[in-house]
């Protein structure tokens, strides 16, 4: 089987090509808002409210109403309830979003698991790429747009504020707002995420590509092209995999980016492990040399 044949052979079904789809359109999305979460530092944030959406998504199935209604619903009940504990009480944040996100997940497992439905719900959780329907994507696409644009739309106002909040707020800009307009996005993009690798790995896409791409630029407006080009390119590498090794797709896209990240870790010019000794080593010679 020569190279044409390989690359050509899955997108002979039509579900392949809807997959593909999907995954191109969230690990766009997922990727330029984790430029974001990784600059503010709102990795953990990421992860509770990528969990926490679960029960707001099977209560819309539920009343028949958008998933993408409930996430947001859900992501704001999230945070509103980690700034509570928090400043109601000695629990610190990392504590406070612990204690919600893992609440609020369980919550969605018991609904799951209660829930009569001719769908699967349980593929919320591990997602299931390959059974994404043309109306599946058709969403994903709507949603997946609406991210993307607002976040371009707004790029300067909310890296300002994800450098200098207090900057931002001196020039006109609302820190509240701003971080009201992430979390809304940031609850948008998990129910995108959904289709793909569900909740479970759904925080690895928000957070992978932009930690990738920190370790490759001190330059963000460069963030916001190698994070979604990796991811991207993980997401086609994954699905290729999946098929020929007959894996789960949401995992291998994961564990793609994983592998991505390991390699630009350990040798990235200027911030990787191994490329950090060597340019010490270079440096260490050549003052050697003019010595």
């Amino acid at each position: 089987m020569n190279l044409v044949a390989i690359l050509s052979e899955p997108f002979q079904y039509s579900f392949m090509i809807t997959a593909l789809g999907t995954a191109i359109i969230s690990a766009l999305a997922s990727a330029l808002l984790s430029c974001w979460l990784v600059l503010i530092g709102w990795s953990l944030m990421g992860d509770a409210v990528s969990h926490a959406v679960l029960p707001g998504v099977v209560l819309a199935y539920i009343f028949g109403l958008p998933f993408a209604f409930g996430a947001v619903i859900f992501g704001f009940i999230a945070v509103g309830l980690i700034g509570t504990i928090r400043d109601t009480s000695r629990i610190k944040e990392d504590a406070a979003i612990g204690i919600v996100f893992t609440t609020l997940f369980a919550l969605g497992l018991v609904l799951v698991s209660v829930t009569p439905s001719h769908v699967d719900l349980g593929h919320i959780l591990f997602g299931n790429l390959l059974g994404v329907s043309p109306r599946d994507l058709i969403q994903v696409a709507a949603l997946g747009a609406i991210v993307i644009a607002v976040l371009l739309y707004k790029r300067r106002d909310l890296t300002l504020f994800a450098f200098d909040p207090t900057h931002a707020y001196a020039i006109g800009l609302s820190p509240r707002w701003l971080s009201a307009l992430m979390l809304g996005l940031l609850a948008i993009t998990a129910v995108v995420g959904l289709q793909s690798v569900g909740v479970v790995l759904v925080v690895a896409m928000l957070i992978i590509p932009g930690a990738t791409a920190y370790l490759l630029t001190d330059r963000f407006s460069t963030m916001l092209v190698i994070a979604p080009t990796m991811s991207v390119i993980s997401a086609i590498i994954g699905l290729y995999f999946s098929y020929y090794l007959d894996t789960a797709t949401g995992g291998m896209i994961v564990l793609t980016m994983g592998i991505i990240f390991t390699g630009v870790y350990l040798f990235a010019p200027r911030q990787g492990l191994l490329g950090r000794q060597l340019h010490r080593q270079r440096n260490h010679t050549k003052a050697l040399a003019s010595a």
